[in-house]
């Protein structure tokens, strides 16, 4: 009987514990790794917008569940249920592997300490040179490369554009009072005929409403009101493929190859050099359509990824600036994250992979998922020094203690996002297997780098001895 209530009060002391200790730090965790998500949502794109709503959702989720629903089942466990006496025989090879696991440890942070200053320099080495070949990476948006290149579907569209020449295209917009005049009709059928002899290697074909004037004149373009009376002949859903009821508005439909994203990019810009030029002053014109969005969508992954990234942190650190209050407090456990960053883009330039709308999120999301290992970490290392231990004892007991855990929710996080990189979609298998290489670098950096910035920084923090 007496068992049975050590064993209630043992329950009721463990749970009081958690709820005291271990919340306010995940917490703590919880919201910094939501304020890194939050980054997501000032990307340009709006899938990575929705991404990073969906990461905070998730993350309130889990923890609002692991406080009201997994607490509860623990403790029920503890309290109500008697454990059954264990075999005698298990119980020294459990304790012996539980000595070794601590044992090795014990071993690796001391070693790791000895040697801080040569890991803080290899780690800021290593950091450096990937953000100097990141900064030249590609950006890849060309959908057709993010699915299953032996798809019955990409094969189609590849027989298409053989036998049509061309599946891709450009519009060019123009508008004015009327368009239709001679002087606006000349300069349409001028841009036609032009653009495939000045970009004889992008240009298949233009369509325009000049061309199918032509069409029922003989190859002559009319003029005056007989151009009016003609279009008044076509077919409703022809002649408004081109121009407009109130004839204010009109299209050239230009057919293109298909273009690598950074040939793409180039065609823009001299297209619209070229339309400078040879611009008509009574009309305005605009280069739109599908190939314009993916160039814009470019240019907001390449600045947006690092905009994202230094906001992600920036967010990060005013947060746990505000709950700390204390400016090194709050810088300790982003640097190790920030490190990643670095190594990341070493990682992609080594693996030769180019940044895709999902990877593009990479340096947001390491920061919220690292953050959240790094303050574990810390918070349980500064427990132990206000219990009275001394820096390397300290760090010795909290990789003892919680080292185990942090390895278990890393390992966790690897083996759900495993999943995607036996994806057929490239673009998932991308993101899979980086997100595996940066967990695993935010674990390393954690057991690695970690301990040696909390060692060396550690006299800038006050301590309060409790004990």
């Amino acid at each position: 009987m007496n068992n049975i209530n050590n064993d209630k009060d043992k329950a009721k002391k463990s749970l009081y514990s958690t709820i005291k200790k271990m919340v306010p730090a995940i917490f703590t965790a919880m919201t910094a790794t939501i304020l890194g998500f939050i980054a997501l949502s000032t990307s340009p794109v709006p899938m990575i917008q929705d991404f990073g709503k969906m990461l905070t959702v998730g993350m309130i989720i889990s923890f609002v569940f692991a406080l009201f629903f997994l607490l509860p089942i623990l403790f029920t466990r503890d309290h109500f249920f008697t454990p059954k006496m264990k075999d005698k025989i298990n119980k020294p090879k459990k304790a012996k592997r539980i000595v070794v696991i601590d044992r090795l440890l014990e071993w690796f942070t001391q070693k790791t300490i000895a040697f801080r200053w040569g890991i803080i320099i290899l780690a800021f080495v290593a950091a450096t040179f990937g953000i100097m070949v990141d900064l030249d990476a590609d950006v890849e948006t060309d959908v057709e490369t993010f699915m299953p290149q032996d798809s019955q579907e990409l094969a189609d569209i590849h027989k298409l554009r053989d036998i049509l020449g061309t599946t891709d295209q450009v519009s060019l917009v123009y508008q004015g009072e009327d368009i239709l005049n001679d002087e606006s009709l000349v300069w349409v059928d001028k841009m036609s005929e032009s653009l495939p002899e000045e970009f004889p290697d992008v240009v298949v074909e233009t369509k325009s409403i000049t061309g199918i004037l032509k069409q029922m004149n003989d190859n002559e373009l009319p003029s005056g009101s007989e151009i009016r009376d003609q279009i008044a002949e076509m077919p409703e859903g022809q002649s408004k493929l081109f121009v407009n009821e109130d004839h204010s508005k009109g299209v050239i439909t230009v057919g293109i190859k298909h273009l690598e994203a950074a040939d793409l990019e180039e065609f823009l810009g001299n297209l619209n050099l070229y339309l400078n030029e040879n611009k008509l002053d009574s009309l305005d014109t605009t280069i739109t359509g599908k190939s314009v969005l993916d160039v814009e969508m470019i240019d907001g992954l390449a600045g947006g990824r690092y905009q994202m990234t230094l906001l992600g942190a920036g967010f990060v650190f005013l947060g746990l600036l505000l709950l700390y209050r204390h400016p090194v407090k709050a810088f300790i456990p982003l640097l190790p994250i920030l490190l990643i960053v670095g190594w990341s883009g070493m990682m992609m330039h080594f693996l030769g992979l180019n940044y895709t709308p999902l990877t593009a999120t990479l340096g947001a999301l390491i920061i919220g998922i690292g953050t959240e290992f790094t303050i574990l970490i810390m918070e349980r290392y500064f427990e132990e020094r206000e219990k009275g231990h001394a820096k390397v004892d300290a760090m010795k007991i909290t990789n003892k203690t919680i080292g185990k855990a942090i390895f278990a929710t890393a390992l966790a996080n690897i083996g759900g996002f495993s999943a995607l990189v036996a994806s057929d979609f490239v673009i998932l298998s991308d993101f899979g297997l980086m997100t595996l290489i940066n967990i695993s670098l935010a674990l390393l950096s954690t057991i690695v780098v970690l301990p040696s910035i909390l060692i060396i920084l550690d006299r800038f923090v006050k301590i309060k001895q409790t004990t």
